[in-house]
């Protein structure tokens, strides 16, 4: 198998996790706001329970990954992601839909996500073939591009139903999980010791936060992704589909709107970026574009229609498209190789970990203080934590390894 066919069809299995990713995000907002009508804390619990396993298994996921080989995990893990929408769907035709239920389909889809996502991206550098932000960035680019695809079909909830959508969901991500067992890749995994394997996944995670500690890089931007997943996640998996209901109706329609604006901003800056070939300097164009998403969220507090808010929206998820092709690049360029796995546990748990407190938080912030207060405390926070990381890292002057940059 040719190098060539060997990316595809990691590409192919990324784009199956990113477009039943697109589907979950809405359905998933769809059932918890609109359907089962859930008060502001009960919504920021169900996207916490989402949240919740990366927070406890995404370190085993990457040190599995090291142990195993990325190709395998990932397998696994998107098999059985591809489990949970039928389950859900079970219930649903049974008439015993309950928020108790889809608390517990969040849980089991967080978990398979705890085990494919650094898995996955542990094998990204692989495949790099000495360039990774520029496939970074093809990866991202394909990721937005698809997810709007999700968007789209999720956006028919209301007329389809919840059964057919989880079951087209559930479909396409057994695809992917089919993609990743036939993939050809060589891998090394990490030689085996004789304390056993619960020993060896602790031990491991210790030296990948030895390793991320002694590396100033690794650790800002690891810290900056705290502050996303707190305030920028947070208000936009619980605050955004609060305000949505709260000032303009709230249908599925317009839930996967506001995601189709946010990832074809992500996505034209992705494209972008691949057509002038990456960025000299990420950590600035990280710290720049954080603090520009951050002042967005704040305007997004005061947007008088649903066509404001969109266009908002669409210019976050242009800032979004740099936040995350820059940070993700920086993490997989100066990783160890033989640690990528546990080190890009570590970025995705930050964030998602990060994320679980944030949802709580603006569950919360939203019953004192409304969806726009929420958003506008995010907004400030976002920019305090820009400025902090600004004066006290060495992300501000770090230069890309790739080849090709400007």
């Amino acid at each position: 198998m040719t190098k060539t066919s060997t990316l595809n069809i990691y590409l192919f299995a990324n784009s199956t996790w990113f477009l039943a990713f697109g589907i979950q995000m809405v359905v998933f907002a769809w059932l918890i706001t609109i359907e089962l009508n859930e008060s502001p804390t009960r919504v920021g619990v169900a996207q916490t329970a989402l949240l919740l396993p990366t927070l406890l298994f995404i370190l085993i996921g990457g040190s599995l990954a090291d142990r195993y080989g990325g190709r395998t995990i990932a397998f696994i893990g998107q098999f059985g992601a591809a489990i949970g929408p039928i389950g859900l769907t079970l219930i649903i035709l049974s008439g015993d839909l309950s928020f108790q239920m889809v608390i517990g389909f969040a849980l089991w889809m967080g978990t398979a996500q705890a085990m494919v996502t650094p898995a996955r991206d542990g094998l990204l550098s692989q495949l790099a073939d000495g360039d990774v932000q520029r496939l970074v960035i093809k990866v991202s680019m394909i990721q937005f591009g698809i997810q709007i695809v999700g968007f789209i079909i999720a956006s028919f909830a209301d007329q389809l139903g919840a059964v057919l959508v989880l079951g087209t969901q559930s479909s396409i991500l057994m695809l992917g999980a089919i993609a990743f067992y036939f993939l050809k890749i060589e891998e090394t995994p990490r030689a085996r010791k004789d304390s056993g394997i619960l020993t060896e996944i602790y031990e491991s995670i210790v030296e990948g936060v030895r390793t991320i500690r002694a590396a100033p890089s690794l650790l800002s931007v690891t810290c900056q992704n705290l502050a996303m997943g707190a305030f920028l996640m947070g208000s936009y998996v619980v605050t955004l589909p609060l305000l949505i209901r709260q000032n303009f109706g709230g249908t599925s329609a317009e839930l996967a709107w506001v995601n189709i604006a946010n990832a074809l901003g992500l996505f034209l800056s992705s494209m972008i970026l691949l057509h002038v070939g990456g960025i000299k300097r990420p950590g600035r164009a990280l710290l720049l574009s954080l603090g520009t998403a951050a002042v967005l969220l704040g305007i997004a507090s005061y947007a008088e229609s649903m066509t404001m808010l969109l266009f908002v929206i669409f210019c976050w998820g242009i800032a979004g498209g740099l936040i995350m092709t820059m940070s993700r690049s920086i993490m997989q360029e100066q990783a160890p190789a033989d640690q990528r796995g546990r080190i890009m546990a570590f970025f995705s748990l930050s964030f998602m970990g990060a994320g679980l407190f944030g949802s709580l938080l603006n569950g919360y912030l939203v019953e004192l203080f409304r969806a726009e207060g929420a958003l506008m405390f995010s907004s400030i926070g976002m920019l305090a934590s820009v400025l902090l990381v600004r004066v006290l890292s060495p992300l501000w002057p770090l230069e890309s390894h790739s080849r090709q940059t400007i």
